[in-house]
């Protein structure tokens, strides 16, 4: 049955959906997608329609850095369960949450910058993404940098996305850094220079103390361009495939129905999750699963939604003998006196991202890189999911492997788009992921016994005190790890039977479909993944131009004013 019908859908009942047209239609206004629309909107004979479920990016939570622990939990997120392996022996139902905002990530996360490192791209290639090494993928880095701080080969001022170091650093966190030097590791003073190992204080994307999220530093400078249209609250509910062709795709927002008519090229960017789920949904993935959901294929692609990864995380959290991290703000006194620092010098604890410093270190020594990543976590319930301390002072360390061996798959429980689908991560499968993790936790451990930050800390509360071996910290990771929200990899660049995209993120078997987001990873990288989802968005922005029809004369198609009530 169509989805259309004789149906009243809110305030607006209509029984045809409104038809609009365009060049490009992107859809998910997250980090890839607002980097993709505003740099194809540089064009200015062809228009751009950009699609986003979420609402726009209004919340000022979200542009201040130390209200970070406002956007990553709260209702600019959409939740999925994922099902935990039966070893994790887990009674609970564990969530991943990935933003539904405009924005994305960028406007929820913690603004943490980081690119992985050379091997990481080198593994790409090796996979079939090919030209997608480190010499390849460093240009687009470095156009769409404005750092405060560097200016060298590795790194660029002048482009939109402020990438600045955090003005304020807490106490707290430069006594776990000289505890991680007390630990025998090194200082590194940038983490994205190609050697990422030792510990450091992270750099943000943010610029004047303000987060520079993917919808103000690429979209905001584009929306006085009138070819381009960004529509927020739009859920799009099918990719349009006629003859072979990806030719639109319909969404419902208000109560209406809209089908848009993509004149060159659809180009899909909701993520990894939601990327797979709406191409299954549209007819493009595993023929035999799409079936039994009474789906028709119109091309049998069986690697959509395989080869999920994610970076699978631990928390271990201290209650501090004193008010030594930021959770001292959480008192009104103090929170006042910050705020009144932020609006009048726009610093102070306002200004910090609340996770300040990190390290990347090696949980497997095999591993030519280090494989496993650390946060200190100036608080405790920061993040959702993390519990507070008692007495309320607290801080959390958070680490994770950073390049997982496990891999997951995302498919579809029903042919309603309203049905989130199947998650299903299996984190620790591949058991070195466990070993790395087991070994990162010990040394996080260990640093905490160190002088510098041990004479700040009560008690530890995650995991109990009492938990000291390698075998009972090995079954904690396993009964307690969560999500690092990092999902990746399920429509993968390829060039065998199980990728999805070319090299050029063209949709196999499927003209005219295009994919720009973080399943387009053939693994994930080695740390935080948003500035890769930049980087991204910048070439496959260059891609698409590059193969733009020369068709000159076709007239610009603007949408029409009912798309922006």
């Amino acid at each position: 049955m169509s989805p259309y019908g004789s149906a009243v859908f809110g305030i607006f009942p209509r029984a045809d959906p409104i038809v609009v047209r365009c060049d490009y239609v992107v859809v998910g206004g997250g980090t890839t997608g607002c980097v993709v629309a505003a740099r194809l909107s540089e064009q200015a004979d062809i228009s751009v329609l950009l699609l986003e479920e979420g609402p726009r990016d209004l919340n000022p939570y979200i542009h201040i850095p130390g209200a970070y622990y406002k956007t990553a939990q709260g209702p600019l997120l959409k939740r999925y369960e994922w099902e935990p392996t039966a070893e994790q022996q887990r009674t609970d139902k564990p969530t991943m949450v990935q933003a539904r905002v405009l924005g994305g990530g960028s406007s929820v996360n913690a603004m943490i910058y980081i690119r992985g490192n050379p091997q990481d791209y080198a593994r790409w290639e090796a996979l079939g993404a090919d030209g997608w090494g480190y010499s390849n993928v460093l240009p687009y880095f470095l156009q769409s940098e404005d750092n405060n701080r560097f200016c060298n080969e590795t790194h660029a001022l002048g482009g939109p996305l402020g990438v600045s170091d955090i003005d304020d650093i807490h106490p707290l966190t430069r006594g776990w850094l000289q505890a991680c030097q007390q630990a025998g590791l090194p200082y590194n003073p940038d983490f994205n220079s190609g050697n990422q190992a030792g510990c450091g204080l992270y750099q943000i994307t943010a610029r004047g103390g303000r987060r520079s999220s993917a919808a103000t530093a690429f979209l905001k400078p584009a929306r006085k361009r009138p070819n381009l249209d960004i529509r927020t609250g739009a859920r799009v509910t099918r990719i349009i495939v006629e003859k072979g062709r990806a030719v639109g795709v319909e969404y419902f927002s208000l109560g209406r129905w809209f089908v848009v008519r993509a004149e060159r090229e659809v180009i899909l960017s909701a993520g990894a999750i939601a990327t797979p789920k709406l191409m299954m949904l549209s007819g493009i993935g595993p023929a035999d699963a799409l079936f039994r959901h009474g789906i028709k294929a119109v091309a049998d692609l069986p690697g959509v939604g395989q080869n999920l990864q994610d970076h699978v995380e631990i928390s271990l959290i201290y209650q501090l003998n004193g008010p030594h991290s930021y959770d001292k703000y959480k008192k009104l006194h103090w929170k006042a006196a910050a705020g009144l620092n932020y609006l009048l010098f726009g610093g102070g604890p306002a200004s910090s991202n609340l996770i300040e410093g990190g390290a990347f270190w090696w949980g497997n020594r095999d591993e030519a890189v280090p494989d496993v990543q650390f946060f200190m976590v100036v608080g405790a319930g920061i993040e959702e999911g993390v519990e507070t301390v008692p007495g309320g002072n607290g801080c959390t360390v958070n680490l994770g492997q950073v390049r997982p061996r496990s891999r997951g798959e995302v498919t579809l429980v029903s042919a309603n788009p309203v049905d989130n689908p199947r998650v299903s991560p299996r984190y620790f499968s591949d058991p070195a992921d466990l070993d790395a993790v087991t070994e990162g936790t010990m040394a996080a451990l260990d640093i905490m016994e160190k002088p510098a930050i041990s004479r700040y800390v009560a008690k530890r509360q995650v995991p109990p005190q009492a938990m000291k071996s390698r075998e009972q910290v090995r079954q904690f990771c396993l009964q307690t790890a969560h999500a690092a929200l990092h999902p990746a990899g399920t429509c993968r660049i390829g060039n065998d039977e199980l990728a999805v995209v070319d090299s050029q993120l063209r949709v196999r078997a499927v003209e005219g479909l295009r994919v720009a987001d973080a399943s387009v990873m053939p693994t994930l990288v080695s740390g935080n993944p948003n500035a890769v989802c930049i980087m991204i968005g910048e070439r496959a922005a260059d891609l698409i131009k590059a193969r733009r029809p020369a068709e000159a004369d076709l007239p610009v198609r603007h949408v029409p004013p009912e798309l922006n009530p």
